[in-house]
């Protein structure tokens, strides 16, 4: 069953969806040649947005959560790519080492670590589960909401390995965004592979460096098919002093908004659209749709409440925010059962293995719909997603439409790959 797409499918986004259709084989070559020069990141999910105007990735994820919501149509394209990531990395690899995020009381978290033990699993590894929680001290079985258990295991570390008791992996995979700053235990393994790297932690990146990044993938990929990047692109600014408890920042965050949302408004009246714009300000460092708040005019900002300062001073792990990112907000015009909805894609290695709707009833179309009382409505196909349909009309073919979706995150994955190299601390850097 096709969800309905009741998107605007009469905007210039059919005449992109046209021309990404009629330029597939150049595509296709042009990310082939981009992934002999760069590594795409192990794994990675990507929100994007569809405004009717506009088709943009608004965050990437590179420890994603969520595997759970893919379909079991989607697991052998799943397994498949894990088989072809482990391959490139520890092609004898038998031993993989997972460490989870910490809250292990979470059991929608739980339901995504076991679908990803069941993927590398079947990719042919053994799977085990280590924990950063100090207070677990020997193996814990944790129940799940299915009458299934997992057990995890606390770390053994020596000199230069990282493992568990009776069990050395070749590779440690992280679905921990170490949002709460590098664990020690982790630190120094020359002789394992850790995956993704350190650096690609919340305690390190920012998502500013990512779109950064985004921007001159977009223009590279703009150029080869002839369109304006804005098309495919949030514009973005950033702020670095900010504290919201305190009021500090504040004259920055004005300034930069008001200056973002005059450059969309040029953009809106180039292309004619009659929406108001709006900014999103959010943390440039985390996850889990926290620190984030819709600004329409950028006098709002000097008059915000207690309330909204005090949740975007503090996202996960009970960090403190002190830089914020602002970007252009990019609306959505799709909806699911009555609920604003966002696609969101999955990949693993360069390869796309599915990805889900993000339903949000309460939620309107300029607003984050990563908040409670979300949901998850599987991108399920009564044909496959992967494979266009080149004669087709734009907007006519859902298969047409998600690979679309797969074309724009596949870009968001390669910036996250440009993203990681630039921040890489062991990288050589040549004068």
């Amino acid at each position: 069953m096709v969800p309905h797409l009741i998107t605007a499918l009469t905007g210039p986004i059919n005449e992109l969806e046209q021309r990404i259709l009629e330029s597939m084989p150049a595509i296709e070559r042009w990310f082939r040649l981009e992934w002999m020069e760069h590594t795409p990141p192990f794994y990675s999910s990507v929100d994007v947005r569809n405004a009717g105007f506009k088709l943009a990735p608004v965050d990437t994820n590179l420890f994603p959560g969520g595997f759970n919501n893919l379909t079991e149509e989607m697991l052998p394209l799943a397994v498949q790519a894990a088989m072809a990531a482990i391959e490139k990395i520890c092609p004898e690899a038998k031993n993989l080492l997972l460490i989870p995020e910490k809250h292990t009381r979470n059991t929608f978290y739980l339901m995504n670590v076991q679908r990803l033990v069941q993927i590398f699993h079947q990719a042919g590894l053994n799977v085990r589960l280590g924990t950063l929680d100090d207070t677990i001290q020997e193996p814990t079985t944790l129940n799940l909401p299915d009458g299934s258990t997992l057990a995890v295991e606390p770390l053994l570390r020596t000199k230069r390995r990282l493992g568990l008791k009776d069990f050395d992996p070749c590779t440690i995979l992280l679905n921990n965004d170490l949002s709460a700053g590098l664990p020690q235990v982790l630190e120094g393994l020359h002789e394992q592979y850790l995956l993704p790297p350190l650096h690609a932690g919340w305690a390190v990146r920012r998502k500013s460096n990512h779109f950064q990044a985004y921007e001159e993938v977009a223009k590279k990929f703009a150029k080869l098919l002839g369109m304006d990047p804005w098309l495919i692109n949030p514009m973005f600014a950033k702020c670095g002093q900010v504290n919201f408890a305190e009021g500090a920042g504040i004259d920055c965050l004005q300034s930069n908004a008001d200056a973002l949302l005059s450059k969309i408004r040029r953009k809106y009246k180039e292309y004619g659209i009659q929406e108001k714009p709006f900014v999103i300000v959010k943390a440039d460092a985390g996850t889990y749709g926290m620190g984030i708040m819709t600004v329409r005019d950028a006098k709002d900002l000097t008059e915000l409440n207690r309330k909204t300062r005090n949740k975007m001073s503090v996202i996960k792990d009970g960090q403190e925010v002190t830089e914020v990112i602002i970007q252009e907000g990019v609306p959505t015009y799709e909806r699911v059962n009555d609920g604003v909805a966002e696609p969101v894609v999955y990949m693993i290695d360069r390869y796309v293995v599915g990805g889900f709707y993000r339903v949000h009833a309460e939620r309107g179309i300029d607003e984050n719909l990563n908040a409670p009382g979300a949901s998850f409505v599987p991108l399920a196909f009564a044909e496959s997603n992967h494979l266009p349909k080149p004669g087709a009309k734009p907007g006519a073919s859902a298969p047409n439409r998600f690979y679309m979706y797969g074309v724009i995150a596949r870009l968001a994955m390669l910036a996250g790959s440009y993203e990681l190299e630039a921040t890489d601390p062991d990288a050589e850097t040549y004068d």
